[in-house]
Order: structure tokens, then sequence, then C-alpha cells
């Protein structure tokens, strides 16, 4: 059962370039399902939505880096609140090349991140909206991440 309305979170895709010059992604495990996502979260107060996106990185998977400030893509999914309850959301995603993976940050006991090419990441996550972002980028070398 939904709750009717669509609401909004704020996604960081990080990212690198591997020692091979290939693209990275970095997914981290949900805390209750430990499926494979990309760091998100609700909209903060008095924090644009692109600083939304790098606080949950920071917070989600001790990373820090350069935010873009234009969202490259958005998806929805299906948010189960409690029981058979869900919210249906959009989430818009911000790329976030990494400069530093901490060693220490707020969520690490909770969850587990990991590199993966974009064809690995694009078979891991289950948003089918993010998934078909992911595979588009690996097939067409595509250079959004150096805008």
């Amino acid at each position: 059962m939904s709750t009717g309305k669509t609401d909004i979170q704020y996604a960081a895709l990080p990212f690198r370039l591997a020692e091979d010059g290939e693209l990275r992604v970095m997914l981290i495990t949900s805390r209750q399902t430990r499926r494979w996502i990309i760091p998100k979260g609700w909209p903060i107060a008095k924090l644009n939505p692109p600083e939304v996106a790098a606080r949950e990185a920071f917070e989600e998977a001790g990373l820090v880096g350069e935010v873009g400030r234009k969202a490259v893509t958005a998806f929805h999914y299906r948010k189960q609140v409690r029981g058979d309850k869900f919210r249906r959301c959009v989430v818009k995603v911000f790329p976030l090349r990494v400069k530093r993976e901490l060693d220490e940050w707020p969520e690490m006991a909770e969850r587990e991140r990991q590199w993966f090419s974009l064809a690995e990441a694009a078979l891991l996550v289950t948003e089918g909206g993010l998934a078909e972002f992911l595979l588009g980028l690996a097939a067409e070398r595509h250079g959004f991440f150096a805008r």
C-alpha cells in the first residue's frame, strides 16, 4: 500500500578513476536489507541538494570530495516505511568526485562500501532507473564526470 504522494531524496554517485584508467563507482549496503545502493537521504534544512548528497556520502560511506552542481539523473523507487506501507520516492543523483576515503565515519558499523566498475554496479543495484543509467554510462564511456 502506497501513501499516495511522491517524496524527494538526493543522492551522491561517488566515482574515481582507477589505476587502470577505468571509471569506478562506490556502492554501499543498505542498513536493513544489505542490498547495494548509493548514498542518499532526505532534504536537510539550510542545505541545497548537492550539499545534501555530499553529506550523505560522508555519513554513509566516509567519502569526501567534489560534488557536481547539477543532477545527472533521477530514478524512482518504493521505500518501505513499515509493514505493507511504502513511500514513492524520486531520487536526484549528483556526481561526487571522491578525493578522500575516511577510515572512520558515522555509519561505518552499519554499512559496507566497495568500488565497482560501472557494469558491475549496474548489475548489483535493484533500482531499475539507476541500473539503466549506469549501464548507459558503461556502454557510452560518457564524459559527464568531467563537467
